[in-house]
């Protein structure tokens, strides 16, 4: 969360699987803070880093805004999704200009995509034990 007094700040909230991002924009240099940690620190994949910046790259927004990210639930993968809905949302308020942009990227668009659950009978939430005739 952003320390200064009189910043002006944007938020979004971001889901994704089971996890949950709220995401803080101040007008900065561009450094982006998960935690207490940076982004670089708190992602070990490159690739979820990617995930991560590109509704700042789309925008060309990527050194004008310093981003806060409180994440928790799921695993990075999730969190990593979480955090780019909760950007691209907060790039709406920053500016309404940045939706056309982040609307046929499908940044916007919530991933409703969850875990099925295990059914009875099952080993898992479709794989059947394994069959023998005898």
């Amino acid at each position: 969360m952003p320390k200064k007094k009189n910043s002006v700040s944007y938020m979004g909230t971001g889901r994704r699987k089971s996890s949950v991002a709220r995401v803080y924009l101040t007008p900065g240099t561009g450094k982006i803070m998960v935690g207490e940690k940076t982004l670089e620190e708190y992602l070990p994949q490159e690739i979820l880093r990617m995930v991560v910046k590109s509704p700042l790259v789309l925008t060309d927004t990527e050194g004008t805004y310093d981003v806060y990210i409180n994440v928790y639930g799921g695993g990075y993968t999730g969190q990593a999704g979480a955090m780019r809905h909760g950007i691209a949302r907060a790039l709406l308020e920053a500016g309404s200009d940045f939706r056309p942009a982040l609307k046929s990227a499908g940044f916007l668009t919530r991933d409703s995509r969850e875990k099925e659950r295990k059914k009875y009978g099952l080993k898992k939430a479709r794989r059947a034990p394994q069959f023998s005739k005898r």
